[in-house]
């Protein structure tokens, strides 16, 4: 060890001897620790995924054959609305914003807490009634409208059980906006010192893009159910064609919402991916300013996309030219971040770990939903493709490529960190590759039923596609198992696993700099970032990461200034 990193190591802060391990009851309280609710979050979220996973194993189930032979058409309806509802709205959004999100954010810049500890509990809280609000209304005569409950089919389809979605809905906004407000202050005036904008870790980056596109475009999409309920249950005409209503109004205040919603999901995974394929590549990220500045990009420009979803409701020529060129650009801050992950992996000392294969996973499938999406950007072949199974395949290669590889990456990653305990690399690679071989399977022939004219949101279908879709049902079976050997981790693992190093990836960022799991304060005293988060290979303390030894937490250091004088001594060697 050099000299200055004797120095450095005994400018250490003093570290809590034992990682803290909390009561399992903690988990069910109104805890204000938003390690505690991250997980609340995380653990809520995933309950609810599995639910939509069942709801779409019976989906598929049915349409692996031509005929009505599992559900009815209605049921399949039903059940087509509630899966969407709780893929998006319960699985993707509060996992990787409000699980990851709060779990992660005040660590990686050194605060104790979040800004509004009572409102993130009070956040969080709104999420299981909203859940459960939505789950049932299906026993209530269930929405049949999909996902997107376009009027006038939602006003005249299970009038009660459309109320009591649209009420779930209503809640998980408001959560979603508390969080929001909570994420922009935190992140804007509780940096530890010594840690500016632009030393801030890029998780950072994509959740104040997430959040600021939150508090920008929720609201617009409250706005529109409140209307919606108004026509469904005071007979107001807002939307009602038969009361001079427009319903393509609802469609612009929909998708307003919706498209942005896209990347409230994607955004805060790409800035997990940012965080993981550095640190198991052994590389500094490829770019690190324009990763950051292009999800402030991709924010910003997704709330001029909207009507691309609307290309055959009649726009004009010039409305539609205007959405497809916008709708074209936003690929070009999307493909920064892929050009910075492939950047950074290229020439890396990988360590293809659970938690790498996945980010790796996530780059393979999300470019294809990339491709397809510049392809319906294009307003011939969206006209074409429009409410095809094309389009279901674009959804879930973005959606579940690009955002659920993702949340697995992060659980392997951040696992440790949470619960104190290591999972097991060899389910876990199992795992990975039940998931990847499923999701595959399951959804790239759906971009030939497309093509070949098959359309979505149906349950009998002409017998010519049901080779395709006997395959894609095959695939989903395959999804659903894979599902099995994470739980099986994830359970035993937290109960009995190994016990975690605080570093065990030998991470630069600070959420590694504290015990595993971190103490209810996150740090005993003030941190202060001496090394930028990704300085994989540069600088004298990298020589402590070239061994498999647990990295010294020599990145903290107790006075702002030592930051300086670090700084001064790296330049000169």
């Amino acid at each position: 060890m050099t000299q200055v990193q004797v120095q450095e190591t005994a400018n250490l802060p003093a570290h809590p001897e034992e990682p803290v391990m909390r009561n399992w009851r903690e988990y069910f309280s109104f805890s204000t620790d938003h390690k505690v609710i991250g997980i609340q979050y995380l653990v809520t979220s995933f309950v609810f995924y599995l639910l939509g996973g069942v709801l779409a194993t019976v989906i598929r189930s049915e349409l692996a054959t031509p005929e009505t032979d599992v559900v009815s058409p209605e049921l399949y309806s039903g059940l087509f609305t509630l899966h969407g509802t709780i893929m998006i709205f319960l699985w993707i959004i509060p996992a990787g914003t409000g699980g990851f999100g709060n779990f992660l954010v005040p660590l990686l810049i050194g605060a104790r807490d979040m800004a509004f500890p009572r409102l993130n509990a009070v956040a969080f809280w709104l999420v299981p009634p909203g859940g459960l609000l939505i789950i049932a209304s299906f026993f209530f005569g269930p929405p049949q409208a999909g996902w997107t409950s376009y009027p006038p089919l939602s006003l005249v389809m299970g009038q009660v059980g459309e109320a009591m979605w649209i009420f779930g809905l209503l809640l998980l906004g408001t959560s979603s906006i508390l969080a929001g407000l909570n994420f922009l202050v935190t992140i804007l005036k509780m940096r530890t010192p010594g840690m500016g904008l632009s030393d801030m870790p890029l998780f950072c980056w994509a959740m104040l893009a997430t959040s600021g596109l939150t508090l920008l475009a929720t609201p617009v999409l409250a706005g529109g159910l409140i209307l919606l309920t108004f026509d469904l249950l005071a007979g107001t005409t807002f939307f009602n064609p038969t009361g001079a209503g427009d319903p393509v109004v609802y469609q612009h205040m929909f998708w307003y919402y919706s498209h942005p919603a896209v990347y409230i999901m994607i955004l805060p995974v790409q800035g997990m991916m940012s965080e993981i394929v550095p640190v198991h590549a052994r590389k500094p990220i490829f770019g690190y300013l324009a990763v950051a500045y292009s999800s402030i990009a991709i924010a910003c420009l997704s709330l001029i996309v909207w009507a691309h979803h609307m290309f055959t409701t009649g726009t004009p020529g010039w409305v539609r030219m205007f959405f497809m060129i916008t709708t074209m650009v936003i690929a070009v801050p999307t493909g920064i971040k892929v050009f910075s992950w492939l950047g950074t992996i290229w020439g890396g000392k990988i360590h293809f770990r659970t938690a790498m294969l996945f980010a790796m996973g996530l780059i393979s499938v999300f470019v294809i939903g990339g491709i397809s999406g510049v392809m319906t950007a294009a307003v011939p072949f969206d006209i074409h493709v429009h409410d095809s199974y094309f389009i279901v395949a674009h959804l879930h290669y973005v959606l579940f490529g690009g955002s659920v590889f993702g949340l697995y990456a992060g659980i392997y990653h951040w696992f440790p960190k949470m619960t104190g305990r290591m999972l097991d690399e060899n389910l876990g690679k199992i795992h990975f590759v039940l998931t990847y071989i499923g999701f595959n399977l399951a959804f790239f022939p759906m971009h030939q039923l497309g093509i070949q004219g098959m359309r979505r949101r149906i349950a009998v279908y002409d017998p010519k596609f049901a080779d395709l879709n006997l395959i894609c049902s095959i695939g989903a079976v395959l999804l659903a198992i894979s599902t099995l050997p994470f739980l099986i981790n994830v359970c035993h693992s937290w109960l009995y696993g190994e016990k975690a190093p605080d570093n065990p990836w030998r991470g630069l960022t600070l959420e590694w700099m504290t015990t595993s799991p971190p103490p209810p304060e996150n740090f005993k005293t003030q941190p202060v970032l001496a090394l930028h988060p990704y300085h994989y290979g540069v600088g004298p303390s990298e020589a402590n990461l070239l061994s498999d030894q647990e990295y010294p937490r020599s990145v903290l250091s107790t006075e702002p200034e030592d930051r300086q004088n670090r700084d001064q001594e790296s330049s000169i060697k």
